[in-house]
């Protein structure tokens, strides 16, 4: 035991899991939120703790909250993970779910670090943050966006306590939860290997990893930051892609609309 201690809410699942399990290994004290009890294989992980909660529900929350420091101490890093998975209203949950309970956490929480160097707030979001995922409904973008630029307020209004605050928007993540579906769907998965730059899906591992960085003292200087972890997807140009994966492989587009300019 380090004498470090990290709450992540969200992290019974994907990315979360895999952090927990990396702070453990670490030798950080680990106080996990999540919608539901932890599976008895997490509550063998070392130097954890699992609340189960409503993030619905303020005052049950913050009840926890106020738990988890009189139980743990005081935190080190603070880590959101969480999303909307509910039924019902998708805007009024999503909201409530990911924007309302983190502030909440926040503003409850922002006396409650321990002054080590390494105090920080990380942010999960998504690319879905700028760009849109058609399978996914509107309050999950504005949610997401939102998260970015709570991020960097809080960045402003905390960093004279010394508390750091990031996000990390990861892309097409290969997590314990769907490595089933792609191994069953060959052909996407050997699509993915082509339009990703680095010729591959990043795991939950790796985006644990970039976290990890953040919330670490290296990361020092870094803050209100925005960290795209899509292993390069997102920096291709479409008519690249187009090209690439088309007949117009070979045709040079913006050529032809150049040359008729000039000759207009």
């Amino acid at each position: 035991m380090n004498n470090k201690h990290a709450l992540i809410i969200g992290g019974t699942r994907g990315i979360g899991r895999a952090l927990v399990r990396m702070f453990s290994e670490q030798g950080l004290l680990v106080s996990v939120i999540g919608r539901r009890p932890a599976s008895d294989t997490d509550r063998q992980v070392p130097c954890t703790h699992y609340w189960a909660v409503d993030l619905a529900d303020n005052s049950s929350f913050l009840g926890t909250l106020a738990e988890i420091v009189s139980k743990n101490g005081k935190l080190t890093q603070l880590i959101f993970f969480q999303r909307f998975r509910g039924d019902g209203d998708s805007w009024t949950g999503e909201m409530q779910t990911s924007l309302t309970a983190t502030k909440i956490a926040i503003n409850h929480l922002a006396e409650e670090f321990d002054g080590k160097p390494e105090n920080s707030i990380a942010i999960v979001c998504s690319v879905a943050s700028r760009f849109v995922a058609d399978e996914q409904p509107v309050s999950y973008h504005v949610a997401k966006a939102g998260l970015v630029q709570m991020a960097r307020y809080y960045a402003v209004v905390l960093g004279a306590k010394g508390i750091r605050v990031n996000c990390v928007s990861p892309g097409i993540v290969l997590k314990d939860e769907s490595k089933h579906f792609y191994l069953e769907n060959q052909q996407l998965l050997d699509f993915y290997k082509k339009i990703i730059p680095r010729g591959r899906m990043g795991t939950a591992e790796e985006i644990a990893n970039v976290i990890a960085f953040l919330c670490s003292p290296e990361a020092s200087i870094i803050t209100g930051q925005e960290i795209i972890a899509d292993a390069g997807l997102s920096l291709q140009w479409h008519e690249s892609l187009a090209r690439r994966f088309t007949k117009l492989k070979n045709l040079e587009i913006t050529r032809q609309f150049r040359e008729k300019s000039k000759n207009e």
